[in-house]
């Protein structure tokens, strides 16, 4: 990797314009309270302040400090157990539900950008999903079109001997392109939210964190940092930055590293070469991959989990650099201008969860998928707080696991992370070696 100034924030970030001014403090008393002013939280608020809750949205950083400001942007239908799996433990009625639900996300997401005309780059166009060997091709594709027999999702068969008019590389063994996911600029996405919740008279306050929930004969009294608040609800839109603020849902998050980088600027005839439809892409890889161009065309994004451990972003951005040119060698002379990460949240059934505990509302958990259904899901918790019965979803009363002894720290996560670190890498030599 040719060394250069290595900035260790979200390039996204760059192309933001001054953020607006918010409020110093809480007020004292208010109708809602939200804890998180990521995508989660500023749709809830959106909704329950149109109407006509007084809301505030708090958040222990600068709002959108988390991941909905650090993800790769790209926009699927978030729900990863299949219909199969699904039926088998829940009934395929509910199965069917809940797979829905994924799609509802997708087309819901869509629709509010259009309708609200947010500026955020948003593109449908489509996302090549990668083998990264024979037999995950053969797997792909009959699981592609037993999802487009058995729920309608459209896709398409791209061999190896086609996969450049998808994607510029010849490492994967063909793929699936899903025609329907999207593409958007994460950034410009949570700041055209927080214009509408700033719009709607919802106060935002950054830098206040919360360090306390107590319920009281009105609701709630919160403390935070800057001052208590006494709410009549509260809904916590954390993830990936869930604490021990409400230990119940701690236990049931796993706080997973994902890691970023992105390109200097490219040639436009290298970034044709290597993203000819504009796809996004991902594989079939246990520890996936997942990459795009940046919506000027201009740089290659690329991210993924680059180790058992947590890292530091100089050792993360080395990693990736290597494993994106293991994909695309012919970026192996240019350099990397950006290295970041982000906490996503993975749930122990690997579903998004919501609903209300001890009185408390939530929505969290979206598995590394989370840009609409983040979205979507906190629109539904608002919708529940306003008690419009709209806003129950087929994730409502699902049992959300734990396991024993788990506390929020996930020990186990390193030993699983490099064991299937070590698989997918051993498949793809053994599979490339064998032509």
């Amino acid at each position: 990797m040719k060394k250069s100034t290595l900035h260790h924030h979200p390039y996204w970030l760059e192309q933001l314009d001054a953020a607006p001014l918010l409020s110093e403090r809480p007020p004292l008393n208010i109708d809602v309270l939200i804890v998180g002013a990521g995508y989660t939280g500023l749709s809830a608020a959106i909704n329950t302040a149109r109407g006509g809750r007084s809301t505030v949205v708090v958040d222990a950083e600068d709002p959108g400090f988390g991941c909905s400001t650090r993800n790769g942007g790209q926009v699927s239908t978030s729900v990863k157990p299949s219909l199969e799996k699904l039926s088998i433990k829940f009934g395929e009625q509910k199965a069917r539900a809940i797979r829905r639900e994924g799609v509802n996300a997708l087309e819901w997401i869509g629709d509010f950008i259009g309708k609200e005309g947010l500026n955020c780059d948003f593109r449908r166009v489509g996302r090549f999903h990668a083998a990264h060997t024979p037999q995950h091709y053969d797997l792909l594709v009959k699981d592609a079109k037993k999802m487009q027999t058995s729920e309608g999702i459209e896709s398409f068969v791209v061999t190896r001997e086609n996969q450049r008019s998808q994607l510029g590389t010849d490492a994967y063994f063909g793929g699936v392109v899903f025609p329907k996911h999207c593409s958007i600029h994460p950034a410009k996405y949570h700041r055209e939210m927080l214009r509408l919740a700033l719009a709607a008279d919802a106060e935002v306050v950054g830098h206040c964190r919360v360090t306390a929930i107590k319920k009281s004969s009105t609701g709630f009294l919160v403390n935070t940092t800057k001052g208590n608040v006494q709410a009549r609800d509260v809904i916590i839109a954390t993830n990936g930055y869930t604490s021990d603020l409400v230990p119940w849902l701690q236990r049931r998050v796993i706080p997973i590293g994902s890691y970023i980088i992105t390109t200097e600027e490219l040639p436009e005839s290298k970034i044709e070469e290597l993203f000819p439809g504009d796809r996004i892409a991902s594989d079939t890889c246990k520890v996936v991959y997942y990459y795009r161009a940046t919506p000027d065309r201009k740089r290659v994004l690329f991210g993924g989990r680059v180790s058992a451990s947590e890292t530091d972003l100089n050792t993360s951005a080395k990693r990736l650099y290597n494993d994106m040119c293991r994909i695309f060698p012919d970026l192996k002379d240019i350099k990397i201008s950006h290295s970041w990460s982000g906490k996503v949240a993975y749930s122990f059934d690997e579903m998004a969860h919501t609903g209300v505990h001890d009185g408390i509302h939530y929505a969290l958990g979206y598995c590394g998928s989370g840009v609409s259904m983040a979205s979507y899901l906190g629109m539904r918790a608002g919708q529940k707080v306003l008690g419009l019965k709209e806003g129950i979803t087929a994730f409502d009363d699902l049992r959300h696991p734990t396991r024993p002894l788990y506390t929020g720290k996930p020990w186990f996560l390193p030993a699983a992370v490099s064991y299937y670190r070590w698989q997918d890498k051993n498949q793809w030599d053994k599979a490339t070696k064998n032509g």
